[in-house]
């Protein structure tokens, strides 16, 4: 290493804590490491910024560097001689998640939340216009029953492993262009779980879980479609090391229905009348999602005539509102007539004449306009 002041190669001033060392390592480690730095003197630069921590992050050598500078550390590091070992081992699962196989054993430790899960549901057109409280019924692992959780047969014990000393991982030194660098790696005999089970559980096999199923009855709120998702807190896979349960996802699915059509909060419903209550008007039953209503046909009503019922559509996720019922009239022509109808059909054709009338729009681009395309 050059003669740089350890201080200096880190850029803080001697009164630095221990913090602000940490700090300016870090930074200038994600800068200058070989691995991710494309600048031309990066592994020599890392190397100087890397025995500088190493000495700084130690209260005993900086304490013998700041009264003898490097000459007083001696056998400790440092100098040139790079024979500490330093455990970097929070700083780079910091810096880039993990590379190079290093982990922090607080992690491996630590409360983890389980795995959320996702199932499909299908709701009849009704139910997802009104709402339903429905049960449903998946399958999750649980916390065993027969062993509470530990993976041992009741009555035995699991034990502290040998290999880790119940660490669930195991360090090793290694010798790097940096210098010596403890690696963790997890466990190989007990696999990170920190004991060993003798005796395992006969009915979950030692992993503590066992499969159930589970029966839920779930509220759907009124106004849902296909694709909506309903989150359920704490419903989902077990956590690990006492965290919290995952969550459970419910992907609804909607039958369609006979008639209607929906357009977001509304309604679409396609209404056949005869020649007569178009030309001379008439007063129909029409189907709603709530039961039939009384509709006004206008004389001379057209086909593409779009008539609207008010709150006769779809209810607003978390509102009181609902969309509308759209009513769309399509003239029926008949295709078999009667002889009596014959005669009167040719009556009226005799009255209105032969003339046409091109027309500057048809009809499709008219119930595209009128339903907003």
């Amino acid at each position: 290493m050059s003669n740089q002041d350890y201080y200096e190669a880190l850029g803080v001033g001697r009164n630095a804590s221990d913090d602000e060392i940490k700090t300016a390592f870090r930074k200038l480690a994600r800068q200058y490491h070989p691995d991710v730095s494309k600048e031309e003197h990066a592994e020599e630069k890392f190397k100087e910024i890397n025995e500088a921590y190493g000495v700084l992050s130690d209260s005993e050598k900086r304490a013998r560097y700041d009264r003898f500078g490097k000459e007083g550390l001696g056998g400790m590091g440092g100098g040139g001689q790079r024979d500490y070992t330093v455990d970097f081992s929070d700083i780079f699962d910091e810096l880039f998640g993990g590379f190079g196989g290093f982990s922090g054993r607080r992690s491996r430790k630590s409360p983890r939340r389980g795995r959320d899960l996702q199932m499909q549901v299908t709701l009849t057109f009704e139910e997802a216009v009104f709402g339903v409280d429905k049960e449903i019924e998946f399958s999750r692992d649980e916390t065993c029953s027969h062993c509470h959780g530990n993976g041992a047969e009741p009555g035995t014990a699991p034990v502290k492993c040998s290999t880790c000393n119940g660490q669930g991982e195991v360090r090793q030194v290694r010798q790097t262009f940096l210098g010596q660098m403890v690696q963790t790696a997890t466990c190989p005999t007990c696999n990170g779980r920190g004991e060993m089970i003798s005796s395992p559980c006969k009915t979950c096999r030692g992993n503590g879980l066992e499969r159930k199923k589970i029966k839920k009855k779930v509220q759907i709120p009124a106004g849902v479609d296909v694709g909506t998702q309903i989150r359920l807190t704490g419903e989902g896979a077990p956590g690990e090391n006492g965290g919290p349960q995952g969550s459970l996802f419910l992907v609804l699915d909607v039958k369609p229905h006979q008639f209607f059509k929906r357009r977001e909060n509304d309604l679409v419903l396609n209404l056949d009348i005869n020649v007569a209550q178009a030309v001379l008007g008439a007063e129909v039953d029409v189907p709603t999602i709530d039961g039939d209503e009384k509709l006004k046909i206008p004389a001379g009503t057209q086909p593409g005539k779009v008539f609207t019922l008010r709150n006769k559509g779809v209810p607003y996720l978390r509102r009181k509102d609902r969309g509308n019922q759209l009513v769309i009239v399509n003239v029926a022509v008949p295709t078999k007539l009667t002889k009596e109808q014959r005669e009167l059909f040719e009556k009226l054709a005799e009255s209105l004449g032969t003339m046409v009338k091109p027309q500057e729009k048809g009809f499709l681009d008219w119930l595209n306009e009128t339903l907003g395309g």
